[in-house]
This record gives C-alpha cells, sequence and structure tokens, in this order.
C-alpha cells in the first residue's frame, strides 16, 4: 500500500529593498513681486491702450490750438484784467477733462473691463497695484503737460506781443504759473483716479467728477453766504485754477494754499480708495 505524503509548499516572496522616496520639492513661483516690476505693469498697460494717446493727445492739442487761436484773435480790452498765463492757456480747461478721463479709465475702466481680477491675483496685497498707477499716471501726465505748456505759452506770445498780456518767461512768476496749471491738472487727475478706485464704476466716477468737481464750485458765485463760498472755493478746481494765475486777486487762494488743498484732496480720496481696496472683493 502506497502512501502519499503531501508536501505543503509554503510560498516565499521576494522582498526587492524599498528606496526611501526623498520629498518632491515645492516649485519655485514663476515670478517674484517687485515694486520695479508692479511699475513695468502698469506703464505696459496704460501704453496698450488707445484710450492713453487719444486723451493725452487731446490735451496737448487743444491747449495748443485754443492757446494760439485765443492769442491771433485778442483785442484789448480796458474792463477785463486777464492773467497772461490763464489766457494763453485757456486750452487747458479741455485737457484737464482729458486727463480726468484718462484717470478713470485707468482704475474703474479696469473694473469695467474686468482685467482688474487677473491685476489683483497677481498682487494679492493689492495697495502696490493702486501705488504704481498713481506714480506712473502722475509721471506721463505732469510730463506731457509741461511741455505742452511750456511750448503753448511762446506760442501765444507771438501774437500777444505789444499788448497788455505781453510777457515773457523770465518775469516773475510766469514760469511758476505754468508749472502750476501743468501740476493743477495732474493733481486732480489723482483725485478723480482714487474716486474712480473707490467707486469702481465709470458712470458714477464721470458722474462724481462733473457733479462735485466742476458744477459745486459753480455755485460759489451764486451763493450769498460768504462761509459757505469760502468752503466751495476749497474745492479742487478753484485751487486748481489758483496755481496757474500770475497774479493773486484779493479773496482768492494763493498759490501755496491751492497747492495744499489739492495735495489734501488727492490724499484724502487715495487714502479711502486704499481703504475699501482692501476691505472689499475684487
Amino acid at each position: 500500500m502506497s502512501t502519499t505524503s503531501s508536501t505543503s509548499s509554503t510560498p516565499t516572496t521576494s522582498s526587492t529593498p524599498t528606496r526611501a522616496v526623498e520629498p518632491t520639492a515645492l516649485p519655485r513661483a514663476p515670478y517674484r513681486l517687485t515694486s520695479r516690476g508692479i511699475l513695468r505693469s502698469e506703464w505696459h498697460k496704460l501704453w496698450t491702450l488707445r484710450s492713453t494717446w487719444i486723451m493725452l493727445g487731446l490735451a496737448s492739442v487743444s491747449t495748443v490750438a485754443v492757446g494760439v487761436i485765443a492769442s491771433a484773435t485778442y483785442s484789448p480790452d480796458p474792463r477785463n484784467e486777464i492773467d497772461p498765463v490763464t489766457y494763453a492757456l485757456l486750452g487747458t480747461q479741455i485737457g484737464q477733462v482729458a486727463i480726468a478721463v484718462l484717470g478713470i479709465l485707468m482704475t474703474a475702466g479696469e473694473y469695467a473691463t474686468g482685467m482688474v481680477r487677473a491685476t489683483m491675483t497677481a498682487v494679492p496685497r493689492r495697495l502696490p497695484v493702486l501705488r504704481a498707477k498713481t506714480t506712473v499716471f502722475v509721471t506721463v501726465g505732469l510730463t506731457t503737460l509741461l511741455v505742452t505748456n511750456y511750448l503753448t505759452f511762446p506760442l501765444a506770445q507771438l501774437f500777444l506781443g505789444g499788448t497788455d498780456l505781453e510777457a515773457s518767461l523770465g518775469d516773475p512768476g510766469i514760469a511758476r504759473a505754468i508749472a502750476g496749471s501743468a501740476a493743477g491738472t495732474v493733481l486732480i487727475g489723482v483725485i478723480v483716479l482714487g474716486l474712480g478706485s473707490a467707486l469702481r464704476n465709470v458712470p458714477g466716477t464721470i458722474g462724481a467728477y462733473v457733479g462735485g468737481l466742476i458744477l459745486l464750485p459753480q455755485l460759489a458765485t451764486m451763493i450769498p453766504n460768504d462761509t459757505l463760498r469760502d468752503v466751495l472755493d476749497h474745492f479742487p478746481l478753484p485751487a486748481a485754477e489758483s496755481l496757474a494765475t500770475v497774479h493773486t486777486a484779493s479773496g482768492e487762494l494763493s498759490p501755496g494754499a491751492g497747492l495744499l488743498t489739492l495735495l489734501g484732496w488727492a490724499a484724502a480720496t487715495l487714502a479711502a480708495a486704499a481703504y475699501l481696496l482692501k476691505r472689499r472683493d475684487v
């Protein structure tokens, strides 16, 4: 009788030595935020917009054209006391609107197009964006207007020579008033830029600019209350006008007071825009 012996085979497992897996290094950030980089970005965005060229061109062309036409058709009137710089730079009233619109497009316009989402995603801290926009706007606007004003005044004097408005750049107060006109216009643009960032709406910012900065001060001439009139005289537009005059009339702001007033308005609107920028979602 044959005996069957069952052998139990135990399976052998060949264990391969496992290597220690090194931790995967985190990928580096594709960019590093710097103030210079943010400035360069805002500079590039400004100059790639067709509206920038249109608004700056309108500000320059209107200032030169209106100044030359007004000077060529000027006839002296002893009843009018006209400032030579104010008259030669009459076209800055149109240029001021163009610069203000440029400030609106740089802030509120970016919300309208939705580009602000990409901007704030790239710069989560947000406030450097507002600083960069303001810096680029002031640099471009002031350079453009200074060149335009210093070109317009000599051209206007070609027609005003021999009249009661004859003046030269070397006369006391002339160069200061020409530069003050450019600075006043740019500071009004900064105020509007701050309003655009705070309101985030193009029509709303235009309404605030037209109603609050242009129309409201005009009420000062129709209000009999001297105290209220003095308050309205410290609004941005009258303050900017004081920077562009050679001789200050009695009861009007001096150029120094006008500059401080404009700087205060600009600082207040930018501070409000910065506060809302940090508090609200994009």
